[in-house]
């Protein structure tokens, strides 16, 4: 079952992705992607497997993004690729069959391509300007996802999609009016003044609206 929370990690101004994970643990999330950018692999490793343990004792999934050896070595739950990351059979190939891969989307065609990949769920977005991604492909907003998730009903496509980039609480009752699985947030929960209180109203305002598809 994929959550329909996900944490993406991002480094605090005082502490670590770990730092901020386990943070996001105890604040209730229970479906964290480890995203470590331009740091060698041996560190990313290393992270990955204190996050997989934190993870553990929590009860929550860990993802890894980009890296599907490093997700595999440390016992990850999953991996998440970008558009421009390794092709999604050829991860496959490497993490076997029980891995959930996520894939990153940002239009209809990309959309038809994950689903075509068999991914598990799909990343689709940004849904605003954010600064935690280098290569920010075209800003959707809520036209977007609207138009978007509009396709995928009359294309039937039944791939969980996640709602991400820049998200914030006060957004999450238009967003998911629309019909998407979940949402993404990063900064939404790492600069929260009250992380549990985020946790819980995100989770509430998901609960309110029903699945379409689980």
């Amino acid at each position: 079952m994929i959550d329909r929370l996900h944490y993406i990690s991002q480094q605090p101004e005082n502490g670590t992705h770990l730092t901020a994970i386990k943070a996001a643990l105890e604040a209730g999330a229970k479906w964290i992607q480890l995203r470590v950018k331009f740091e060698p692999k041996e560190n990313i490793l290393q992270y990955a497997f204190k996050a997989v343990a934190l993870c553990n004792e929590y009860g929550a999934k860990l993802i890894v993004n980009d890296h599907p050896e490093i997700a595999l070595e440390a016992g990850a739950h999953g991996l998440h690729l970008g558009l421009d990351d390794m092709p999604v059979q050829e991860a496959r190939n490497i993490v076997g069959p029980n891995l959930i891969i996520g894939g990153t989307a940002n239009t209809f065609e990309h959309l038809q391509q994950r689903a075509a990949e068999g991914v598990d769920y799909i990343g689709l977005g940004p849904y605003r300007f954010t600064k935690t991604k280098q290569k920010l492909s075209p800003i959707l907003g809520l036209a977007g996802y609207t138009d978007l998730m509009e396709k995928v009903d009359y294309a039937g496509i039944k791939t969980p999609i996640i709602a991400i980039g820049g998200i914030e609480t006060q957004d999450l009752a238009a967003i998911m009016q629309i019909g998407l699985y979940g949402v993404a947030v990063s900064g939404a929960i790492t600069l929260a003044a009250d992380q549990a209180a985020t946790v819980a109203q995100i989770y509430e305002h998901l609960n309110q609206t029903s699945l379409k598809e689980a």
